[in-house]
């Protein structure tokens, strides 16, 4: 069992910058990859960014050269490093953990982009 709690959420203007965090209660080494998922009001939730337990990031086409995903391994965190932020960016982001065949999901973290 993985617990997975996202932080760092919040309230931003546009054009400013969030950094999120996925703290894992296992060592990030141990979960083959961990993925960044987001779910503006009333639409489905949509992969954002993933980085596997090699360090090998991916990005959606709509966050790319703005969102910077990364792992601090020592502290078991992945971090989110969201730049250029606009409004069609406010949505829940939530850390999903993938072993095998086991899914685990973060609670969420809000993300409101004023114009």
């Amino acid at each position: 069992q993985v617990q997975l709690v996202e932080s760092g959420g919040g309230l931003v203007q546009a054009g400013e910058s969030l950094r999120l965090s996925c703290a894992a209660s296992s060592s990030i080494l141990s979960i083959p990859d961990i993925e960044w998922y987001r779910q503006a009001p009333g639409q489905q939730r949509e992969w954002v960014a993933s980085i596997t337990s090699g360090g090998i990031p991916a990005y959606t086409d709509f966050v790319k050269g703005r969102f910077i995903i990364s792992r601090d391994i020592a502290k078991n965190t992945v971090h989110l490093q969201m730049n250029r932020l606009n409004p069609e960016d406010t949505a829940d982001y939530y850390c999903k953990g993938l072993i095998g065949e086991s899914i685990y999901w973060g609670q969420g973290t809000q993300v409101t982009v004023s114009s």
